[in-house]
């Protein structure tokens, strides 16, 4: 493949700042991930934290399972950014509309956002596990803004 072939899925389609939370958090989450154990480490500490053991785990393993199947999977290698990158890259973006449209339900759409990564074959298992990831983020994001808004009238949040 050529130079130009990868700088397809890197170019850049958005940034963190104008996404949803729990979508900017779920990109730095992928990135994360893909710097390989310390980096995975870091995403198990944060679902241990916002979540109760057992979800946890349940939640890193689909994340986990949903990440290694499309890397290993890919029709080509996914490009992303870096960490503290704040621009989100075409298959990042990619990855983040497989697993919203799959976390609202919409599993025939999500398998068919799925199959710009990957073959068909997988795609339906793939739209499963980003239906329950998404759903997972999500849950994360609205306890830790729950969380916020308890804090007290005090508290002003710009962002």
């Amino acid at each position: 493949m050529t130079p130009d072939h990868h700088a397809r899925g890197g170019a850049a389609v958005a940034v963190l700042s104008r996404m949803d939370a729990w979508e900017a958090n779920l990109v730095l989450n992928l990135r994360l991930w893909c710097l390989g154990p310390s980096g995975q480490n870091e995403v198990w500490k944060e679902l241990q934290t916002a979540l109760p053991t057992r979800d946890a785990r349940n939640a890193c393993r689909a994340f986990d399972v949903l990440l290694n199947t499309l890397i290993a999977n890919s029709h080509r290698p996914l490009v992303r950014h870096d960490v503290g990158c704040s621009c989100v890259g075409a298959d990042e973006n990619i990855v983040v509309n497989l697993v919203r449209t799959a976390a609202e339900g919409h599993l025939n759409d999500a398998a068919l956002i799925a199959t710009l990564i990957i073959g068909p074959s997988q795609a339906e298992h793939i739209a499963m596990l980003a239906g329950e990831v998404g759903t997972c983020m999500q849950r994360i994001h609205h306890t830790t803004e729950r969380s916020l808004n308890q804090a007290g009238s005090n508290v002003v949040r710009l962002h």
